[in-house]
């Protein structure tokens, strides 16, 4: 049986096929999404997600598709002229490229693939009414310290901060009041098939498109920020949204609450400092981020120093582990891999093991 420690979709977490079985037998499909049933659904999950993330109660949470389209809305509903953007990866890049194609005068601070950023060198237009941050690159395995966050946050006070958690989340333990916005897509930390987009906002982003949408500009349409918060409010979505998602979601976000996110924090710390330690004393393999700081706990990438990528997939895949390649042009010189919660201890310890033995 193959186990995938694959960057997102990964291996789903151990709840998913009871949940839904349960969903099936509860006929949760076929449900309407105006219903009472639903809107308990959309409750439950929320309320469970408050929980583990301790969010607090002037941030409201909607679902989207993916995070990409979380991206989109984002800039359609909270951007009148310029954003800003962090890039030091792939995913980080699209959303700049987002803002372009939207005709919004993006502006940024880059830095090669791979590399952090040094703060005191971020300087913030005045222009610039919204910081886009991704707090983990999943094509390099760069994470950005949540306290870098805050010293951003106390350069431009006023000014939107939002945060792609789409890999780090619910491992990161983000401070929500240096931030207004937070987003992640569920096939990743939280281990559920892809197909739902999850957006935490605060009211500083509803009243940003509320006064776009004075000035007369257009904000979006089914879903942009002013309607899927008005539906929100009430546990509902504009349409009818992928109700087993947010079921399965729910009840994954419950067995998590259960286990305690300080656990789970903690366990992911002890496969990440494994794997690291496993790549620094392999001789065919390299952690690519030298600086520890920086290095991403959910998505370890390694310099393939001997033979391609596809060589170290194949054995690994012999094993009955899945693992990814690096992205886009680092695809054949680097692997990825994730340390989710649904990737156990005695995994990633079989894992390390594994590592070493390659290339002997």
């Amino acid at each position: 049986m193959k186990i995938y420690l694959t960057p997102g979709p990964s291996e789903n977490y151990f709840v998913v096929e009871e949940a839904i079985k349960e969903a099936l037998q509860k006929k949760i499909t076929a449900i309407s999404h105006r219903s009472k049933e639903f809107k308990a659904i959309f409750g439950n999950t929320t309320n469970q997600l408050r929980e583990l993330l301790e969010i607090p109660a002037d941030f409201s949470i909607a679902f989207t598709g993916s995070a990409n389209e979380i991206w989109e809305r984002i800039l359609q509903s909270c951007v009148e002229k310029e954003s800003f953007h962090l890039i030091n990866g792939s995913f980080s890049k699209k959303f700049y490229h987002f803002a372009k194609q939207l005709n919004l005068n993006p502006s940024k601070y880059e830095v090669d693939f791979s590399k952090g950023f040094g703060v005191e060198n971020i300087n913030v237009p005045n222009s610039a009414e919204l910081i886009a941050v991704i707090q983990n690159e999943t094509s390099s395995g760069v994470q950005f310290p949540i306290e870098n966050i805050a010293k951003i946050r106390e350069k431009n006070k006023e000014k939107l901060i939002v945060v792609d958690a789409v890999s780090s989340l619910p491992y990161a333990n983000l401070d929500f009041s240096i931030i207004d916005s937070v987003y992640f897509s569920v096939q990743k930390g939280f281990g559920v098939p892809a197909g739902l987009g999850v957006w935490i906002y605060n009211q500083k982003m509803v009243d940003k498109a509320k006064s776009l949408q004075e000035k007369g500009k257009s904000t979006g349409t089914y879903h942009s920020l002013l309607e899927l918060d008005k539906y929100a409010q009430n546990n509902q979505t504009p349409e009818t949204p992928n109700v087993l998602e947010i079921f399965v979601l729910g009840k994954v976000i419950e067995a998590m609450n259960k286990k305690g996110i300080a656990m789970i924090r903690r366990e992911t710390d002890y496969k990440a400092e494994l794997l690291y330690h496993t790549l620094e004393q392999s001789e065919f393999l390299s952690p690519l981020i030298t600086e520890k700081s920086q290095r991403s706990k959910t998505v370890i990438v390694a310099n393939v120093e001997k033979g391609t990528s596809s060589d170290v997939i194949a054995f690994l895949e012999k094993k009955g582990i899945i693992i990814g390649k690096g992205y886009g042009s680092f695809k054949d010189s680097q692997i990825r891999i994730a340390n989710f919660p649904t990737h156990s201890k005695e995994l990633m310890e079989q894992v390390a093991d594994f590592l070493m033995e390659y290339g002997k």
